[in-house]
């Protein structure tokens, strides 16, 4: 962790000491997960804002020994000031703590939105705060995984200076972290590729599942039904092991990773895909057809492949 400036005799002077006060706004799943990685790391969350009964559930568990408080309060003990709150809500949050004077200047002021840079916190900046954007490039599900997660996990950091940036990135290496820098205006492009990789892929996932439990629906082996509608059943299990090979040779091989009807240029067979994926939920299908549409791009597919994509889609 950074060091304080010499000759510095407050800890509000120069850049702070190695062990930090935290409030966490608020106690969601990336707070809570964030809060308990920073304690570990040996800096103490003095103050939690949680408002819903999940939010104080959470705080509860993860950080039996800090008190929740109201935002403000939070605010002014904190030499770092955590702002996990959702996208939508961290403009107002923003204005409301630099309109009340909650936060001292010189606190350093993270926010964990991805799709942000450090221009929503200029109203803070102007009151003489440390700003950064510090987002985490993982899914957190509310879990006892998420805080192990966090090691080894990648974090886009936007500071305003290089004593930004060097904030930043040891508060990321202290909680086990990579640190990798995000130009202001290149948030959003970086936030949309990691909802492309993560929503989007959750819902292939589960669009997949759904079709092969209609694929296997009624079938029974040793006299136990094999589908069902609760996760984890023999739809994941088949699926599973697949997706995790395609996901690891993309990651590895790229491009050379493609494989199935459409890198074949199989048009036929796209055509049986859509025909059968339609008679189970036309949505699925037309899903299917545009996912094909983008593979048979990367894939330089036959024409006929992109025929087929098209006259069915009419």
């Amino acid at each position: 962790m950074v060091q304080p400036s010499a000759g510095g005799n407050s800890p509000h002077d120069g850049l702070r000491p190695a062990r930090l006060t935290i409030g966490v706004i608020s106690a969601g799943r990336v707070g809570t997960a964030l809060g308990v990685a920073l304690e570990r790391a040996e800096h103490v969350v003095v103050g939690c804002a949680a408002v819903s009964s999940a939010s104080r559930a959470r705080a509860a568990r993860w950080l039996p020994d800090t008190p929740v408080l109201p935002v403000d309060e939070v605010a002014r003990r904190a030499e770092l000031l955590l702002l996990a709150v959702p996208d939508a809500e961290l403009s107002a949050l923003v204005s409301g703590l630099a309109t009340a004077g909650a936060v001292r200047p010189n606190t350093i002021v993270v926010h964990t939105s991805g799709a942000n840079g450090i221009g929503v916190l200029a109203p803070l900046a102007a009151l003489g705060c440390i700003t950064l954007a510090i987002h985490p490039a993982m899914t957190f599900a509310g879990t006892d995984e998420d805080v192990d997660r966090l090691r080894g996990t990648c974090f886009g950091i936007t500071a305003g200076d290089e004593i930004g940036y060097a904030i930043a990135q040891s508060l990321v290496l202290e909680v086990g972290g990579e640190p990798f820098r995000v130009r202001e205006d290149a948030r959003t492009l970086y936030h949309a590729a990691l909802a492309h990789s993560s929503n989007h892929l959750v819902t292939v996932l589960l669009d997949a599942v759904d079709a092969l439990r209609a694929a296997l629906w009624g079938q029974e082996l040793l006299g136990q039904e094999l589908v069902g509608d609760a996760p984890g059943g023999i739809a994941e299990r088949i699926v599973g092991p697949l997706a995790r090979a395609a996901l690891e040779n993309a990651l590895q091989r790229g491009q050379a990773a493609l494989t199935g009807p459409v890198a074949r240029g199989d048009a036929a067979a796209v055509a049986a895909h859509l025909q059968a994926l339609a008679e189970v939920n036309p949505d699925l299908a037309q899903a299917y057809r545009a996912d094909s549409w983008r593979t048979a791009q990367r894939a330089h597919a036959p024409a006929a492949v992109f025929d087929v994509l098209t006259e069915t889609g009419q």
